[in-house]
């Protein structure tokens, strides 16, 4: 059995890497015109088949609760970047696409992050050291997965 005051370090540990992470790449968010929570919905549209995910899965894929995802959907959908619609396999189910014009700033917003990110993580880790973080967060999500809790998933696991 593994120590329960080095587990809870160990958790404490990884928690505040991630919360101080997240805090910085939210400083430094290139964007204006979109809120970082706007970003992941679109990035998790972007990604799925079809550039069309159901709300319901959209849910699981986003941080933020139900609710915060409908109304960040209905403002993403009233700006043109997003369009609603009925699931046509599951009549109380909805489909959200995203539009060409929510694809393009998507895009544009993407590559500044993406070197935000970088910038982040390649301060304090190498490339090996990355690989190792991939390697114990997937077994982490697994590990959780297999005790029931909801997973999201990279976009390599699909």
């Amino acid at each position: 059995m593994v120590d329960r005051q080095l587990t809870v370090a160990a958790w404490e540990s990884l928690f505040r890497a991630q919360v101080t992470v997240m805090r910085a790449l939210q400083r430094d968010f290139p964007s204006s015109v979109i809120s970082m929570n706007e970003y992941d919905v679109l990035f998790n549209i972007s990604r799925a088949p079809g550039r069309r995910l159901r709300l319901k899965e959209l849910n699981r894929s986003v941080l933020i609760t139900q609710p915060s995802v409908s109304r960040l959907v209905d403002r993403l959908a009233a700006r043109g970047l997003l369009v609603k619609s009925e699931d046509p396999d599951d009549g109380r189910g909805t489909i959200v696409s995203i539009t060409a014009e929510g694809f393009d700033l998507f895009r544009r917003v993407a590559v500044e992050h993406m070197q935000s990110i970088t910038e982040h993580m390649g301060a304090s880790l190498d490339e090996e050291e990355l690989r190792t973080l991939i390697r114990l967060t997937t077994r982490l999500r697994q590990g959780a997965a297999e005790a029931g809790a909801p997973v999201i998933k990279p976009d390599d696991e699909d």
